[in-house]
């Protein structure tokens, strides 16, 4: 499929980002999106990282540190469809092995009656409220779970791995991320919540409401609404509206700034 450029010029509270993008020119589902709209966010999560850099505070995560990985993280609907397609992709046997690793969490999670509470979550109706979800939160990662997609302790869909995950930066020592409640991280600041602006992306476009889906839950998901990834749209109009919820986030960026 043929695509066409585009030159963005952000102004986020850390500097101003421009790049180029390429979107395709014909129609595609709004999963296509997902890619541009995580490096923009790794690009306005650029310019925070040198800004934080700057004043002193580097950035403390590395490669064998999960501790964020048994956190609870939220995805986005059109991240859950590209995640399946990905998945689909893999080498039979690592497909095998992904689906052993999710039985073993999804047996976890029932056992501590979180699963459906999990399942909930990905189908509710209501818009998401992180006071709302806390206690879910707390719950889930005081099991110390390790994700489905961590492999020891190194993550098996890094290229692929969702928003939330790539925003999360701490500049705190990184042995406080093991207990948070008595060691409060110190993250960097997210200028755009990538997930949520493709939630609503996603919520405008297929006239559905906004939702976040637990990544646990990710897969079950998108195979149990994989008709709602069939229509179609004009690529340069994704990118229209995709856009349009950035700098929706932008403002509310500058104006806690």
């Amino acid at each position: 499929m043929t695509t066409e450029r585009y030159d963005i010029s952000l102004n986020t509270p850390a500097g101003q980002l421009t790049s180029a993008v390429e979107v395709p020119a014909g129609f595609v589902p709004v999963s296509a999106i997902v890619p541009m709209m995580r490096r923009l966010g790794e690009e306005a999560q650029a310019l925070e990282e040198r800004r934080s850099v700057e004043a002193g505070r580097a950035i403390s995560c590395q490669k064998g540190c999960a501790a964020c990985c048994r956190m609870l993280v939220p995805v986005s609907p059109p991240e859950a469809f590209a995640l399946r397609d990905y998945v689909q992709t893999l080498p039979e046997a690592e497909q095998t092995r992904l689906a052993q690793r999710l039985a073993v969490t999804r047996t976890a999670l029932l056992a501590r009656g979180l699963w459906n509470n999990l399942i909930e979550m990905g189908e509710s109706t209501s818009p998401p409220d992180d006071a709302a979800l806390e206690p879910v939160n707390r719950a889930y990662y005081a099991l110390r779970l390790p994700c489905a997609f961590l492999d020891q302790e190194v993550c098996t869909i890094y290229e692929q791995r969702p928003a939330a995950c790539r925003e999360l930066l701490v500049t705190s020592p990184p042995e406080w991320c093991q207990n948070p409640a008595e060691h409060p991280v110190a993250a960097l600041p997210v200028p755009v919540r990538i997930g949520p602006a493709l939630s609503l992306l996603w919520g405008e476009l297929a006239e559905q409401p906004p939702r976040l889906i637990p990544l646990a839950t990710a897969l079950d998901w998108a195979a149990r609404h994989g008709q709602e990834n069939q229509p179609r749209w004009q690529g340069t109009h994704i990118l229209d509206r995709a856009l349009d919820k950035v700098w929706r986030f932008l403002s509310q960026a500058f104006q806690q700034t």
